[in-house]
């Protein structure tokens, strides 16, 4: 009797099984993971720890009231809008692009005064912005 030799067959590694696990555990942990809320949170502002404050070559300070009112420098803005801001913002800078806004908002001040002072110095012309914040105890 002839007996032929059988072929040993090499073992191969399916990752598609494996794949399909780990798929199923990234959406069960994607799924079953809490998120904090923003609204969960004690916040108080604005203090903060410095090292050390840093002198700018040029600064314009933006001082912002907790009623909304903004002052450049030490001139009080007449009006509310972003235009008046960005008109003493662009007469304090002088044509210079490399000037740095300071934005000294008061802790009181609301979210839009901030961001109308930002964008005062975006139609200004000026990207480098800053804010002032004390230091916390």
């Amino acid at each position: 009797m002839k007996f032929s030799k059988r072929k040993v067959e090499q073992p191969e590694i399916n990752l598609i099984p494996f794949i399909d696990v780990l798929l199923v555990v990234l959406i069960f942990l994607m799924l079953s993971t809490t998120y904090s809320k923003f609204t969960e949170l004690q916040v108080k502002l604005p203090a903060a720890d410095t090292e050390q404050s840093k002198d700018y070559p040029k600064e314009i300070i933006v001082a912002v009231g907790s009623d909304g009112r903004y002052a450049v420098g030490k001139q009080a803005v007449d009006g509310k809008g972003v235009q008046p801001v960005a008109a003493l913002l662009r007469e304090a800078a002088g044509g210079a692009k490399n000037t740095v806004v300071v934005i000294s908002a008061d802790a009181l001040a609301s979210h839009q005064s901030v961001i109308t002072v930002m964008e005062a110095a975006r139609l200004a012309g000026l990207s480098q912005i800053t804010f002032a914040a004390q230091q916390s105890q």
